[in-house]
């Protein structure tokens, strides 16, 4: 941002304080100076603008989805998660220790499925970063809503096969958008977002300033939607099947069209 102030020669000294994200930054002149130039970077002004993949509106879209993903292959899918890999973790190591072998096998491959997607969103972020026609991140969208609308098709005999590519899918997701409004989220898992919010939480009780509870907002409302997300999710694969997910590649559309709103005033978030 620049900023020119004119100082009056009858003055010894002139004294601007300027106020940006809540710190105060005191800038002194004396008489000789006429026509002072302030450029202050990374400033977070209240009227700043962001990319509209940073929204709140769509990272509401990328929650729903998130949450109905880890309750569609639980329910449909060999109760195995396609988001929450501690889960997975957890339930490998439980049947590895029995000798369960293959049973463990179905929570590793996801599990390996995960890791895959993040490197791959990281490969086309690094290639595709500054592409015209469409935004790296729209790309990594429009894959993801193709990959779940296939898994539609996948019958309950490749639950393996559905859950690795759920688990691809979402990896790509989580890796691709990781703020909303400025700040750092995960769209398809809560612990880190419960963590935050509630640190902003008590941080905002402590100092009483605005934007610490409009952070702790954020988190917490992207978990809400995250929840609901996941009870749609439940109801709708046990009554639809393997189907239901369909209705996640639904709810990424929406995101996806959004995106082509480049840019949205960060007070509007």
């Amino acid at each position: 941002m620049n900023c020119n102030y004119f100082l009056s020669e009858k003055n010894i000294f002139y004294q601007i304080v300027f106020t940006f994200a809540g710190k105060s930054v005191i800038i002194r002149h004396d008489k000789k100076c006429e026509v002072m130039k302030v450029f202050f970077e990374k400033t977070k002004a209240k009227n700043a603008r962001v990319q509209m993949s940073e929204a709140f509106i769509t990272s509401v879209f990328l929650a729903l989805s998130g949450g109905f993903q880890d309750a569609y292959t639980y329910f449909t899918r060999d109760e195995v998660f396609s988001n929450a890999q501690t889960g997975n973790v957890v339930l490998m190591s439980q049947h590895f220790m029995l000798g369960e072998w293959q049973r463990g096998l179905h929570y590793l491959i996801p599990l390996l499925a995960f890791a895959g997607g993040v490197f791959f969103a990281d490969c086309v972020q690094g290639k595709f970063k500054y592409a015209n026609r469409l935004h790296w991140r729209q790309g990594i969208l429009l894959l993801e809503i193709l990959i779940l609308f296939g898994v539609g098709f996948i019958p309950q005999d490749y639950n393996m096969l559905a859950t690795t590519l759920v688990s691809f899918s979402c990896a790509m997701q989580v890796q691709s958008f990781r703020k909303v409004g400025g700040y750092s989220y995960a769209s398809t898992m809560c612990i880190g977002n419960l963590r935050s919010g509630t640190a902003a939480l008590s941080a905002y009780m402590r100092d009483r300033r605005p934007e610490q509870i409009r952070q702790a907002m954020y988190y917490f409302g992207i978990i809400l939607f995250f929840a609901v997300g996941a009870g749609i999710g439940g109801n709708l694969s046990m009554r639809l099947g393997f189907k239901a997910i369909w209705f996640s590649s639904a709810v990424l559309a929406v995101s996806f069209l959004l995106m082509f709103i480049e840019e949205k005033e960060k007070s509007l978030c």
